[in-house]
């Protein structure tokens, strides 16, 4: 268990006081993947050091496992700080070694035996994927296959927590998905706790149990990703949300429909968990005397379940429209008016 209790970071600058993290309360249970998502400046990067005990609270206390790092010091907090170990976003390896160098390098420092450290590197090279590569240097290697040594080097000292500072901002989205796959592996495997500190939703979406969202320092929003996917409050969380459900075209289509059908009800429609998999809009034109003419739709899959939009106009005369839309309601299933010309 991570619990932080009224957590604040500031930082003395040329222009004044910087309060990078602002009254912070959280906590993250074991074997969780939680998420931080926050736009640049919202402090996320300064969360993530204090986490580890890189940076120190300017009040408030933060416990990981049991040690209040904001109290411990000298062995006490090397001993603690190997416990959480970081994944970064550009990688941070070292180019002279090799993929297998690099993965020992933090059990030399910790002085492991060379036949121990022998073993355990060829397990983390299995775990990461990276069979046949052990002798490759990190300019032989695509960006994804450098984010597995990464990965695997935080891995060698057996963390209990394992942060991830952007460690898929720097790659493709294929990449990157390969990558959120393989910290799932990692997490059920070996149940350790991961905290995502990023900026893209659909990394939160992909693979976090829980999301704290930040913004100029402050918690704002928290909560179930399901649950923040569809009733987000923040208008920072609105926002990106909407980045992952709005799909390419979509303000396009809606205004053809609008031109096509000016007399229309126009109308997002949520769906959570098995309601994605119901033939509503089928039940909806038998019952009623409406036309339905669908505009746009995306179903996003979370660990908690399907959370999808739907884009409808339905026609008819008003009474009927307006039933429709009652219907609708009486199944569950919450709906957003978005124009009514």
């Amino acid at each position: 268990m991570i619990q932080l209790d009224k957590v604040t970071k500031q930082f003395n600058t040329a222009n004044g006081t910087l309060t990078a993290v602002d009254n912070v309360s959280l906590s993250i249970n074991d074997g969780e993947i939680y998420g931080i998502i926050g736009y640049s400046g919202a402090g996320k990067s300064t969360m993530i050091r204090l986490f580890n005990g890189l940076e120190k609270p300017t009040s408030g206390s933060i416990i990981v496992n049991g040690a209040n790092i904001t109290e411990i010091k000298g062995a006490k907090l090397r001993a603690a700080r190997h416990k959480v170990s970081m994944v970064f976003q550009h990688f941070n390896l070292l180019w002279s070694r090799t993929v297998e160098e690099n993965i020992a390098f933090t059990l030399e420092v910790a002085g492991v035996k060379k036949e121990q450290r022998q073993v355990k590197v060829a397990e983390l090279i299995e775990l990461v994927g990276l069979q046949g590569r052990e002798k490759s240097y990190p300019s032989q290697l695509s960006g994804g296959q450098k984010q597995r040594v990464g990965i695997a080097r935080a891995l060698a000292n057996e963390p209990e927590v394992l942060l991830c500072d952007e460690a898929t901002s720097a790659l493709d989205p294929e990449t990157t998905d390969a990558i959120l796959d393989l910290l799932v592996s990692i997490n059920e495997r070996l149940n350790i706790t991961i905290i995502l500190i990023t900026h893209e939703m659909h990394v939160i979406r992909k693979i976090c149990n829980r999301v704290a969202v930040m913004e100029e320092g402050k918690i704002v929003e928290e909560g179930d990703v399901l649950q923040v996917f569809e009733s987000p409050k923040a208008a920072v969380t609105q926002k990106f949300v909407q980045q992952v459900i709005e799909t390419s075209g979509q303000k396009e289509s809606i205004k053809q429909m609008q031109e096509q059908f000016p007399d229309g009800k126009l109308i997002k429609l949520f769906f959570v968990g098995t309601a994605t998999e119901r033939p509503v809009i089928t039940q909806l034109i038998r019952k009623f005397n409406v036309e339905v003419n669908i505009i746009d739709g995306n179903i996003s899959p979370t660990k908690s379940g399907a959370y999808g939009t739907l884009i409808v106009q339905i026609n008819g005369v008003d009474d009927d429209v307006e039933k429709a839309v009652n219907y609708l309601a009486a199944q569950g299933i919450k709906s957003e008016v978005i124009s009514h010309d």
